[in-house]
Formats: structure tokens, C-alpha cells, sequence
């Protein structure tokens, strides 16, 4: 089966089989595309931005035929919701692809992200599980399915284009960023009793890649990031580290996504605050996550 993502920030592809329980890939990629470029200001897509997803979707769409998937689930999230033209994203997918993508809630965005995330967890349960996308967080309690979540507009991108303007950004910014994540969290903590969960896993790119600075990896590299543990002190500093960084520091750094190298700063402060204020001492990094929840939800549908 073949599973499409596509955020705010970034366009996967997870073309998998099923052994067992187990997904087991069979390709596995992923695009930076920024689909929600300015979203947040204007309320549409942008013509360019759009362009670009439908060139990454072209390669997925030849990658898909190729290889015959079965069935094939695409979802779009934060910035085709809050998008007025999203009309215009969903014909060029159709066209595209051929199947019409499904602009998934916040709600069943973070079912999916919870499913593929804790599927092969060996922590103790309660989970709160945090998906730091491009234009939204996603909060989710449960052990082995869902208790609550919550979705809210804190995501890396949304953030930056909102508070982080210079570069790098000034203390003036990032207070501000700081106050709005921390009013956001507060909220979704609030909703869902993510305080008192016993193990926090983070999802996304973000998270992973504060993971592999983390790690001191000089490449990228998924197998040592997924279920990688990382100390709320190493993440606190990452974060100032990143924060005083301009965006060509950043690109500097060895496992750095030349996509995610302007935004990145926002993704780990969201990261930071959610730590903070949900009293979690360290964060489990997930591989796994919505793609992988789609994935399930193709293999086995309701």
C-alpha cells in the first residue's frame, strides 16, 4: 500500500508491506515543498507553493504506478484546512495522482500520528504523543489507542512566519514565539491531561532533527534517531544554540534538511516549551508517525 503525507512543510511517500505485524518499507521519501508558505498571513495557498508539491507528487504518483501499490491514501493537513483555495490543491492532486486527497481534521491527524507512533514502543504507557508539523502541534494521550487530542496552530513554519522575522531572530522575537507556543500548550495540556503522562514521544521532523544534533551524528541517519532519548537539558540548549544561529550556521550543521534550516529554531523551541510545561524530563524520537499511521489505516480500512 502506498501512504501520502503532505504538511505545511513537507510531502512523504511510504510505500510499504505488511509481515506480520509489522510495516515493512519498501520506499520511504520525503520532499520539502513549504505547501503552506504564507498561510498564516493570507489564508490561501500560494500559486508557487502549489507548483512545487505537484512536482514532488509527479515523482510520487510515477513511484506508485511503478511499483503497483494496491491502494493508495493520501491525507493533507494544517494548511489545506485553513486554506480558502484549498479547492485548487485537492484538483491538482486528483490530477496528479489520481485520487483525491482527504484534508484530515486535527483530530483524526493526530489518531494517525499516535497509531504509527507507538506500534513497537517499549516505554511505560500513558503516552503523550507530540507531532511538531509545519503549521500545527498535535497532542495525543492514550496507551495502546487513544485517550484524547487535540490539535493547535503552534507548528514551525506558522511560527516562524509569525515571531521569528530576523536572522537570527532578536529576544524580543523569540519571547514573543515563546508566549504564543507556551498560551498554546498550556490549552492543549489542559485538554487533553498530558501532564500526566508517564512517557513523552516527540514525531517529525523537528524533533528528529534535534535528535541528531543530540546524538552528534554527522549524517543523518533514521535508525539511530527513532526511540532515541533525549534529556530536556540537551533539547533547552540545542534550542538557544539554534535560536542564535542565522540560517547559514544552521545549513552548516551535518544533519541539517537545506528545507528545514530556517524554521528549525521554531520546531525546537515548540519542542523546549512543550517539555517545560508538561514537567517531562526527556523526549522519545519516533521515525514513526502519521505517514506510518496512514499507512495502517490503508492496510486495514474502517
Amino acid at each position: 500500500m502506498a501512504a501520502i503525507d503532505c504538511g505545511t512543510n513537507s510531502i512523504r511517500l511510504l510505500i510499504a508491506d505488511i509481515v506480520g505485524d509489522r510495516l515493512v518499507d519498501v520506499v520511504r521519501r520525503m520532499e520539502i515543498v513549504r505547501l503552506g508558505q504564507g498561510v498564516d498571513r493570507t489564508g490561501r495557498l500560494a500559486p508557487e507553493a502549489i507548483e512545487r508539491t505537484r512536482v514532488a507528487l509527479a515523482d510520487y504518483a510515477a513511484v506508485v504506478r511503478d511499483l503497483g501499490a494496491s491502494r493508495v491514501r493520501m491525507c493533507a493537513t494544517s494548511a489545506t484546512r485553513d486554506a480558502a483555495n484549498a479547492d485548487e490543491f485537492r484538483a491538482m492532486v486528483l490530477d496528479t495522482l489520481g485520487v483525491l486527497p482527504e484534508v484530515v481534521t486535527g483530530d483524526e491527524e493526530a489518531r494517525l500520528s499516535f497509531t504509527g507512533a507507538v506500534r513497537g514502543l517499549s516505554a511505560q504507557a500513558p503516552y503523550l504523543v507530540v507531532d511538531i508539523g509545519g503549521g500545527s502541534t498535535e497532542f495525543v494521550v492514550g496507551s495502546s489507542s487513544v485517550d484524547s487530542a487535540i490539535s493547535v496552530d503552534i507548528g514551525c513554519v506558522r511560527m516562524t512566519e509569525r515571531h521569528l522575522h530576523t536572522d537570527p531572530p532578536s529576544s524580543d522575537e523569540v519571547a514573543a514565539a515563546t508566549a504564543d507556543i507556551t498560551a498554546a500548550v498550556d490549552r492543549a495540556l489542559d485538554a487533553v491531561g498530558g501532564r500526566g503522562a508517564a512517557t513523552l514521544v516527540g514525531l517529525a521532523g523537528s524533533v528528529a532533527t534535534v535528535a541528531a544534533i543530540a546524538l552528534g551524528l554527522t549524517e543523518y541517519d533514521p535508525v539511530r534517531i527513532h526511540h532515541s532519548r533525549v534529556s530536556y537539558d540537551e533539547v533547552a540548549k540545542i534550542t538557544a544554540d539554534l535560536l542564535e544561529m542565522t540560517t547559514a550556521q544552521r545549513l552548516a550543521i551535518p544533519v541539517m534538511h537545506p528545507g528545514r534550516a530556517d524554521v528549525i529554531g521554531a520546531g525546537a523551541l515548540v519542542l523546549r516549551v512543550i517539555m517545560e510545561r508538561a514537567g517531562a524530563g526527556s523526549v522519545i524520537a519516533s521515525e514513526h508517525d502519521i505517514l506510518d499511521g496512514i499507512a495502517w489505516s490503508t492496510a486495514s480500512p474502517s
